[in-house]
């Protein structure tokens, strides 16, 4: 799969932007806070409905204006695809696709699968699990709509059994209780399968991830990755009832899937507190590596491969890894210098200037 072009209106610093890119490798380059990430924002956006930056919607429509429109043009197995949307201040986004409206905007999931690589995602290792959780779910909701049905039914009752926490608390009415084991019941159910497919996917990145973290480390080091429930050995259920009167001290759900990790492991030894910087770094760049392998086994096919700015962070030896391993696949990639890629004995097809807010067509 390809993008083809991206058409921005009034978005972030873009008051009218159209860009046409190659199925290869294209350069976006420029001095910083220009707009070169706004535009892999945009290719983002268009695939997964959100911002890599947890942006919200009217946070990305330009400053003094009311709406922004983006549209971007996809080519997948022979088919093209018109993605138009349309973002506002006050209400939902306006979602089409091939002019027909979505009625919500998870039914856009599957159309573009994106990798997106920024410098954040070289610390997923060091930081706190809510990064390790949020890349899961985002890659597994590109590639699987049950999941994503799910974990928005989830996401939903553990709001609503928060709010019915934090009412209890305060003296709620015996109904409330009442309630409260109603939506335990149905937390559990989609819980579990959230559980269950996590899981899943962490024994096909095992399948994939040991393979290149050893050629990353000149066969030094084997990578394991591990999930770890909140809930520890107990079964979902036992575990809500065990740590139901904790949880009504604290006004919120402590176990269950949205409290979960994922463990990276170097022989025995835990790299998330014990591995130095370097080993958490390379071992960000294999889970990213293996997260392009795994959309390649499971749609048959080439996902979009965002780096924004990643070359900088990384050295010779990873970084002449990484652009090995991408040169199959269309790449969009923003960086200071085209200099940066003197080095490497690497194609690109297409770099474009950016400059306030302006893109330009280098030869």
């Amino acid at each position: 799969m390809i993008i083809q072009s991206i058409e921005l209106n009034n978005f972030r610093n873009y008051e009218n932007l159209q860009i046409s890119f190659d199925e290869g490798t294209n350069i976006l380059f420029g001095d910083n806070a220009q707009g070169k990430t706004n535009i892999l924002e945009a290719a983002y956006l268009s695939g997964t409905t959100k911002s890599h930056k947890g942006s919200k919607d009217k946070e990305m429509i330009r400053f003094g204006t009311n709406e922004a429109h983006l549209r971007t043009m996809v080519l997948k197995n022979g088919k093209q695809y018109q993605i138009d949307m349309h973002l506002k201040h006050n209400r939902s986004k306006g979602i089409a696709v091939n002019k027909i409206p979505m009625k919500k905007a998870s039914e856009l999931f599957g159309i573009l699968n994106i990798v997106f690589f920024s410098p954040e995602d070289l610390n997923i290792i060091k930081e706190g699990p809510a990064g390790r959780r949020r890349f899961i779910d985002l890659e597994l909701s590109q590639l699987d709509k049950v999941y994503l049905n799910n974990l928005s039914n989830y996401n939903r009752i553990v709001n609503q059994r928060n709010h019915l926490l934090k009412e209890l608390s305060f003296g709620g009415k015996k109904d409330l209780s009442d309630t409260l084991e109603i939506w335990e019941l149905q937390m559990v159910q989609y819980g579990e399968r959230l559980i269950a497919r996590r899981k899943e996917f962490v024994e096909q990145i095992n399948g994939i991830i040991a393979k290149i973290h050893q050629r990353l480390t000149g066969g030094k080091e084997s990578l394991k990755i591990i999930y770890e429930p909140s809930t520890g050995d107990l079964p979902f259920e036992q575990a809500l009832n065990r740590y139901r009167e904790r949880d009504l001290r604290m006004k919120s759900t402590t176990v269950g899937p949205h409290r979960d990790d994922i463990g990276f492991l170097i022989g025995d030894m835990d790299i998330r507190k014990y591995g130095s910087q370097g080993q958490q770094r390379t071992a960000a760049l294999s889970l990213k590596l293996s997260e392009i392998e795994l959309v390649k086994l499971a749609t048959h096919d080439t996902p979009i491969l965002l780096l924004d700015d990643v070359l900088s962070e990384l050295d010779k030896h990873r970084q002449n890894y990484l652009l090995d391993s991408i040169h199959d696949i269309q790449t969009l990639i923003t960086c200071t210098g085209v200099e940066d890629f003197v080095n490497h004995r690497f194609s690109i097809n297409k770099v474009f200037h950016v400059q306030n807010g302006q893109v330009t067509k280098e030869n």
